[in-house]
């Protein structure tokens, strides 16, 4: 017993730097990865945008793009608007996406009429 009780002493102080992590494989493993994981979703989403043409149809947008960060819909007399908003520009490495953090696509009875702060201007 006391061979036992003087093995475990001894091997205490080589346990104690040891860590065990256990992930269910839907967490980031390091800040950096996380970082440039968001960073390159903003960097796609930016190109995307880029290459939208004026009249295209809601659905094909959405299907071009991820879940939106937000949305909007609104009617104004006998128009529907919706807007769908995608991270484009983070000001703050806080993991929060904010609408001023988006670029906003803004559709006009299911074709899109624009985005950014201009084609925003024009509905409001």
């Amino acid at each position: 017993m006391k061979k036992l009780l003087l093995i475990a002493a001894l091997a205490t102080p080589l346990l104690s730097g040891c860590i065990v992590a256990v992930s269910d494989g839907e967490v980031e493993h390091s800040w950096t990865s996380e970082h440039s994981n968001w960073e390159k979703t903003q960097r796609n989403n930016r190109k995307k945008i880029s290459q939208l043409n004026i009249g295209a149809d809601y659905q094909s947008v959405l299907n071009t793009f991820n879940t939106p960060d937000f949305t909007e819909l609104v009617k104004k007399g006998n128009s529907v608007y919706q807007v769908l908003y995608f991270a484009t520009n983070s000001k703050h490495s806080d993991g929060k996406v904010t609408k001023d953090e988006c670029t906003p696509l803004v559709f006009k009875d299911a074709k899109l009429i624009g985005f950014g702060d201009t084609a925003m201007s024009e509905i409001l």
